[in-house]
This record gives structure tokens, sequence and C-alpha cells, in this order.
């Protein structure tokens, strides 16, 4: 039996901005497999958990023990251009060395 796809991946691209300006409560992430703007509809509404290791480990809320990872959950929230970029907002915003990284884009909620 083959195990069952929770999320897919991401990477972030940057944030969206113009010629001068930059909106950093907005992040463009590029989906794996989304090529064109028509893919991306399955995505809009989905979470998105950015998962990073901090220095000083803390206790995890739901597993009670000690630990070094921490998440930003956002949400897809629109298309960006029409090569498959998305726009995300987190909610709080992401960190600049977050450029490049990977993110778990979830497969809920569903809206079928």
């Amino acid at each position: 039996m083959q195990p069952t796809k929770l999320f897919s991946k991401g990477i972030v691209t940057g944030f969206r901005r113009g010629q001068r300006n930059q909106t950093v409560s907005q992040s463009l992430i590029k989906i794996e497999g989304v090529d064109i703007k028509k893919d991306v509809d399955f995505y809009l509404g989905k979470r998105i958990a950015y998962v990073y290791r901090a220095t000083k480990s803390r206790k995890n809320k739901v597993t009670k023990r000690e630990t070094k990872l921490r998440v930003i959950w956002g949400k897809v929230r629109r298309a960006h251009g029409s090569s498959g970029l998305v726009r995300c907002a987190f909610r709080t915003n992401l960190p600049p060395k977050a450029i490049g990284a990977t993110v778990r884009v979830m497969l809920y909620p569903s809206r079928v």
C-alpha cells in the first residue's frame, strides 16, 4: 500500500513587490508541479507551513517535549501572474532567511 501524500513541496521565491516597494505581508511561493494559472485553483485556501530550526529549544504544546523546530502557518490567497506562482499570507511575516527555503503546502482544507 502506498503512503498517503499529505502535502506538496513549495519554494519561497520572495515577497510581492513593485519597482521600489515590497509588501512583506504577502509571500510568493512556487508550488511543485504547478506551471499555469489554471492549476493554482486547486490550491486556493490551502494551509502552508514554513518549518524552521531555532537556536533555543521550547516545549511543544501538543507533545510536551523539548524541540528546536518551529512553524509559521499561512494560507494560499490567490495566483500571482500566469506561471503558477501563488500569493500567501502568513500569521507572522516570513523572515528574509526564508527566501529560497522549502515550505509544505498542505492538501487541506478541501474545497470539494
